[in-house]
């Protein structure tokens, strides 16, 4: 016989617990929740469960509480204190997760909501898993003062140990301000939802009383903004849906850990992997524009290049790709956007992406059609000498395999920086149409033949002869060939054969940097 004086307190127990779930994922609240939905937002666990497997989802500190009883926080608490944490399986890979609730508290970092991120960056790091964060925050909890402030810093702390050993993902949904844009600025890719999320350090207002400057929010910090203008964003999305297929995207080229290979796709080769129209891509005028995602295209398997930065210095193009199946990372020249020259923004774009690229084992891949740096007093008085040598340290720090095929132009110290012999690059390819030389030909004419030039009875009809002497003698590949800066001058339409059979060469490559603490990068 069951003894029936047991079974109703554990009923009530029963009870309990399931109100408090319940109660957990109420959040701040329906009207809260409707809301969030009036702004065209959605909730921290609708994003969730858009985000991981079915069913995978396994929350920790469901029932966290802050625990401050100052300016009446006594008097409300929320169970989660504005935070959903924990972990699950995205596309059958675990990953670790935080969602920020905007319902209670508009999401505000307290004590306690830190101690929550903290825990699971932690399961991460020692688990090799990445750790996706999904924002939307009105920054610290004020009235807990420095304690979140401290919070912060805990954050920011295990963001940067961190950085190289697990993948970092930060997704902005909504408003990221003051302290709170720090964490993403940290981690490796950062992605912004229009219209409804924006990051500032300080807001309207403040800049208002400050500069007297009149801006929006959007205008300020919004996805557009920081996707276009100041780098900040690498991804800018019409819509939430939109920002979590985007990660799901982006997890697919990319391991788990420091440790571990990228991941790859089956790839059944069609047989005849020549691209004839490659052949006709670079203009007989080498003064024309052609755009180089065409080239990308052509190259890449079908369909599989996901570009980073799109908006932003679009004179170099960088993205993940598939070769054969496996994940590559592609730096290219974009000849239709400033000649494809070399700039500050763009130095520093590639250069980070390098980076990211060589911490995780994906292999790089260089399109290079480069007339050189950016002149002028802007660029020189920005700094281009150090941020040009950021793009320059990334390759030569680089130990992942490295292939550079070079199309047309390589100029200069650009040729140097783009991913050359010189600087480590494992193989090296030129098409027939590349012009590997010190500057362009009219600009070495005019130098090395001035005098003859000036002294010429016709000072034009010179110079179109020594510009051409100069093309004949050193604007080709074939210089660079004899030296053995060059492996191997291909026709376009063999590029891919070529790239599949150099990068499975290359797979087992190891190669080790000098004994040291860190470099010191020209940051």
């Amino acid at each position: 016989m069951l003894n029936l004086k047991f079974i109703e307190p554990m009923t009530d127990k029963t009870k309990d617990l399931n109100e408090k779930i319940a109660l957990a994922k109420l959040g701040g609240g329906k009207t809260r929740i409707d809301s969030q939905h009036g702004k065209g937002k959605l909730t921290a666990r609708e994003r969730l469960h858009l985000l991981l497997d079915e069913n995978s989802f396994e929350e920790i500190g469901m029932f966290v509480t802050h625990r401050s009883a100052e300016f009446g926080l006594d008097r409300e608490k929320y169970l989660g204190d504005g935070v959903i944490t924990g972990f699950g399986t995205m596309q059958g890979r675990l990953v670790y997760v935080f969602a920020q609730d905007f319902t209670v508290f508009g999401g505000s970092l307290s004590e306690a909501h830190a101690e929550k991120i903290c825990r699971i960056m932690d399961l991460a790091m020692k688990n090799g898993a990445p750790v996706i964060g999904l924002n939307d925050s009105g920054g610290a909890r004020i009235q807990e003062g420095v304690v979140s402030l401290g919070g912060y810093a805990d954050i920011f702390y295990r963001n940067t140990l961190a950085s190289g050993v697990i993948p970092q993902l930060s997704a902005v949904m909504g408003p990221c301000a003051g302290g709170a844009v720090y964490s993403p600025a940290i981690t490796d890719f950062i992605l912004m939802v229009e219209n409804t999320s924006y990051m500032f350090v300080t807001g309207p207002n403040v800049v208002k009383t400050v500069t007297h400057e009149e801006v929006t929010s959007e205008e300020l910090g919004g996805a557009s903004t920081h996707s276009s203008k100041s780098g900040v964003a690498h991804f800018s999305c019409s819509n939430g849906v939109e920002c979590i297929e985007y990660l799901k995207k982006l997890l697919s080229y990319i391991p788990q850990n420091c440790e571990e290979l990228p991941p790859s796709v089956d790839y059944q080769s069609g047989g005849d992997e020549k691209r004839p129209a490659l052949n006709n891509l670079i203009p007989e005028n080498s003064n024309q524009p052609y755009d180089i995602r065409d080239v990308i295209g052509q190259v890449a398997d079908e369909d599989s290049f996901f570009e980073v930065h799109k908006n932003f210095a679009e004179n170099i193009v960088i993205g993940f790709a598939r070769l054969a199946g496996k994940s590559i990372g592609i730096v290219a020249n974009q000849p239709a956007c400033l000649a494809g020259v070399l700039d500050i923004n763009c130095s520093v774009k590639a250069a980070r992406f390098v980076r990211f690229c060589d911490a995780f084992n994906i292999p790089l891949l260089v399109f290079e059609d480069v007339p050189g740096f950016l002149p002028g007093t802007d660029q020189e008085w920005k700094g281009i000498i150090a941020n040009g040598a950021k793009l320059l340290y990334a390759f030569c720090e680089a130990t992942v395999p490295r292939i550079t095929v070079i199309t047309r132009k390589a100029y200069g110290g650009a040729y140097d920086v783009m991913n050359s012999k010189h600087i480590g690059a494992d193989m090296n390819y030129a098409w027939p149409t590349a012009e590997i030389a010190v500057m362009g030909a009219k600009g070495a004419a005019e130098i090395i033949f001035k005098k003859e030039i000036s002294e010429a009875s016709d000072p034009v009809q010179k110079l179109k002869e020594k510009e051409d002497a100069y093309i004949s003698h050193f604007a080709n590949p074939y210089r660079a060939a004899e030296r053995g800066y060059v492996d191997e001058v291909i026709m376009p339409e063999d590029t891919r054969i070529k790239l599949i059979r150099a990068f499975e060469m290359l797979q087992n490559k190891v190669d080790k940097l000098p004994r040291k603490k860190h470099g010191n990068i020209p940051l």
